[in-house]
Parts: structure tokens; C-alpha cells; sequence
């Protein structure tokens, strides 16, 4: 129903938002105009580490960037339930020499490096990830960031080592808001 309400096929294009400052990982769904909307909100179960980009494996921290899901990075037999790599590490954090592998957002509420939800959430995300496969999308953009990515949150973490990073990251969300897409 809310699909409907929304002006959204169910076998529409996805994309996914993590925020680890307000714990939330978003679900949008492209609309029959070709705009996002966004479809739902959960709240993160766990994760680990704190705010800034993963560097190396072994760090426990979350990545924060911008990732592509693709079919073979689905898990239907993860040991936490269910689970997709989110694609770490990226062109951009390779060029940094950035390392780790199995960064994953999965089921089970538990975290080493990964964005975990619970059992309930991960089958529903999963199920709407599997969904947008099947309706022919080839690749799902994952977006993490440390925290909404407004002016006033930069403007908290301006003494941040991670803040040349984090307006980067700013210029993404802000074109996705300036198109819908």
C-alpha cells in the first residue's frame, strides 16, 4: 500500500542511506516519475566504531562513502542471518590504500566493521534489495555518511581530520536532493 501511495512499482530501482550519528539506514525507491522517495526508515541495530571512514582491515570501524551492491554480493546463507557486502573498499578508498573485506549490512545485531540490523529488518531490507534485482536493477548505490550531511553538522565537526572527506561526501548528497535521482 504505501508503494502505491508513493507512485512505486514494486520491482523499482532502490538505493540505500546509512547515517551512523542518528543510527538509520534509509530504503528509497524510484517512483514512476524516475525520482527517489523515500520508502522507509530503520534503525541501525549496531555498529561499529565512531564516526569517520574504515582505513584498514582489523579496525573495526564502519566505511563511510559511496559503494555499489551488485547480485553477487548477496548472502542468502550468511552466518548472521542474511546479509550483502556493501563493496568495501571502493576505487576512491583503493587509492588510499585503505583496506578491509566482508563489510556487510546484515541481520543478527551484532558488529565488527559492519552495519547490523535485527533479524526482522534485514529479511524486509533484503527482500526489497532481492526485489530490485529481480526487476532489473543491475547495481544498488549505497551511500554511508557520518551523520545527515547538513551545514550545521559540518560546521560541528569543522576541526574533524575527516572533514575535507565529509564535504566531499556533502557534494553527493546534495546532488541527489538537487535531482531525486
Amino acid at each position: 500500500r504505501q508503494m502505491e501511495s508513493l507512485n512505486i512499482d514494486r520491482g523499482a530501482p532502490i538505493l540505500i542511506r546509512i547515517y551512523k550519528e542518528e543510527n538509520t539506514l534509509e530504503v528509497w525507491k524510484q517512483d514512476r516519475t524516475g525520482k527517489f522517495a523515500l520508502l522507509k526508515s530503520y534503525p541501525i541495530c549496531k555498529f561499529s566504531g565512531q564516526l569517520g571512514p574504515k582505513i584498514a582491515q582489523g579496525d573495526h570501524q564502519a566505511p563511510e562513502g559511496f559503494y555499489d551492491i551488485t547480485p553477487g554480493q548477496m548472502n542468502p546463507n550468511s552466518s548472521q542471518y542474511l546479509s550483502f557486502n556493501i563493496g568495501f573498499p571502493n576505487a576512491f578508498d583503493r587509492s588510499l590504500g585503505r583496506t578491509g573485506s566482508f563489510l556487510m549490512v546484515h541481520g543478527g545485531c551484532k558488529s565488527a566493521g559492519c552495519y547490523a540490523m535485527t533479524d526482522y529488518q534485514m529479511e524486509e531490507i533484503y527482500g526489497l534489495v532481492d526485489e530490485a534485482f529481480k526487476g532489473g536493477q543491475d547495481r544498488i548505490q549505497l551511500a554511508a555518511f557520518p551523520f545527515q550531511m547538513t551545514t550545521q553538522n559540518l560546521t560541528r565537526y569543522a576541526d574533524n581530520p575527516n572533514a575535507p572527506f565529509w564535504e566531499m561526501l556533502k557534494s553527493g548528497d546534495d546532488a541527489f536532493f538537487a535531482t531525486g535521482q
